[in-house]
């Protein structure tokens, strides 16, 4: 399941991260500040629990807690980039790690870490990475947690493309929700989405 957010305020920060004129710290606070943003909107349908609480006049008050843990799981080391977006709006989630890099001649995954926190199974498992392109590395991600046997899983990228998202659907089903930011036009023969962004990584951290 698909789901682009549409936002006028997402949209105007997207734009800037587009520019490469912006610098790494002007990219990297958008995209942190584009991951509240997508969160909010995400977790508008999330079934909390009831709790009840003492207010400072000595009321009972019947309010709402966590119903479920939330784990954010960037894929390294770009989704790094979104997690402090993601504990601004939730302090209480918890962090796992998955990481890969991409094959620049084959462009497929590789693996080499891999660490999530001790939750329950049906935990909110959202896996970050701000790029959906050949969706090669996002399905990687999936197999692993499913492996470990997590089965509430969802995608959080901020911009996506065709051909990732079907990769995605075509191994996981159409049910499987993904949620982007924008969904661009197309991967060029370096399996670079454009317009996009660019490569996340290098202008989050200010490498090449």
């Amino acid at each position: 399941m698909l789901k682009v957010i549409e936002h006028p305020i997402i949209k105007i920060k997207l734009t800037k991260m587009r520019d490469k004129e912006s610098s790494h710290s002007i990219f990297r606070t958008r995209l942190n500040e584009i991951a509240s943003l997508m969160l909010y909107e995400i977790l508008r349908d999330y079934k909390s629990k009831s709790k009840k609480v003492i207010t400072p006049l000595n009321q009972e008050y019947n309010g709402f807690d966590y119903d479920k843990e939330i784990v954010f799981v960037p894929i390294l080391r770009a989704g790094l980039g979104m997690v402090d977006g993601l504990l601004n709006l939730i302090r209480e989630a918890k962090v796992g790690h998955i990481g890969l890099y991409r094959d620049e001649k084959t462009h497929k995954p590789h693996s080499y870490f891999y660490k999530m926190p001790e939750v329950a199974k049906d935990s909110y498992i959202f896996i970050i990475d701000p790029m959906l392109a050949t969706g090669n590395s996002a399905v990687d991600a999936i197999k692993k947690i499913q492996k470990d046997g997590f089965n509430n899983i969802s995608l959080v990228c901020l911009v996506g493309c065709n051909e990732g998202v079907q990769n995605v659907e075509k191994s996981f089903g159409k049910d499987f929700k993904i949620y982007l930011a924008s969904l661009d036009e197309r991967l060029n023969d370096q399996k670079y989405i454009e317009p996009g962004l660019g490569d996340a990584g290098d202008r989050i951290f200010g490498t090449k």
